[in-house]
């Protein structure tokens, strides 16, 4: 089993450290939608990360994707979802929240780093940070009152950590740790654990 792309992107990372805690074992070939992009694409014409290709060749996209699809492997000692549906949609929901402030940060990313500065848009930008601290306040509110006293993280506690940690190295001055403590916090917690530090973030 193969997971295609680099740890840099919060979405690979979040299946790797994901597929860690299901105890999944696969190896993770990093590379880039960019600088490898003719390479990626004899593996997966889409070029799209992550990309996991299992042990028959099936090829599976989107990182909630593959995740659904071993957590309906999982058994309870191994799954990172609550089972019991109120528990699953409180969960679901702030997931939503996490990806959707993963998903602007990134659309930030790329509007400084991969367009041109005289065809950057900054009506466009404005409305993206506005959405990405929109999301991050959401977050840091749901987190604020969320119990800290678990010892093994779960889906919430992944994402959060991941996507937190990718914000932080690429915008910190447009997410500013000391406004969103509880997520920081949260973060710096399970990032010391082994399996977040056997995929670092790259």
């Amino acid at each position: 089993m193969k997971l295609i792309g680099m740890l840099d992107s919060p979405y690979v990372r979040r299946v790797a450290v994901s597929l860690a805690y299901y105890g999944v074992v696969f190896e993770n070939q990093q590379l880039s939608v960019f600088s490898t992009f003719d390479a990626f694409a004899q593996l997966n014409p889409v070029v799209k990360a992550p990309t996991l290709i299992l042990d028959d060749g099936t090829q599976l996209m989107d990182s909630s994707l593959i995740l659904s699809y071993f957590e309906a492997q999982a058994d309870a000692q191994h799954q990172l979802l609550p089972s019991a549906p109120a528990a699953l949609a409180t969960d679901l929901a702030l997931l939503g929240v996490i990806l959707a402030a993963s998903e602007k940060a990134v659309q930030h990313v790329y509007e400084h780093n991969l367009r041109p500065a005289e065809k950057q848009h900054q009506p466009w930008t404005d409305r993206v940070t506005g959405q990405l601290l929109a999301a991050c306040r959401k977050w840091e509110a749901a987190l604020s009152t969320r119990s800290t006293a678990q010892e093994k993280p779960d889906q919430v506690a992944i994402t959060s950590a991941v996507v937190w940690s990718f914000i932080q190295l690429m915008i910190p001055d447009v997410v500013k740790a000391d406004a969103f403590k509880a997520i920081a916090a949260y973060a710096e917690k399970w990032e010391a654990l082994d399996a977040f530090r056997q995929y670092p973030q790259k």
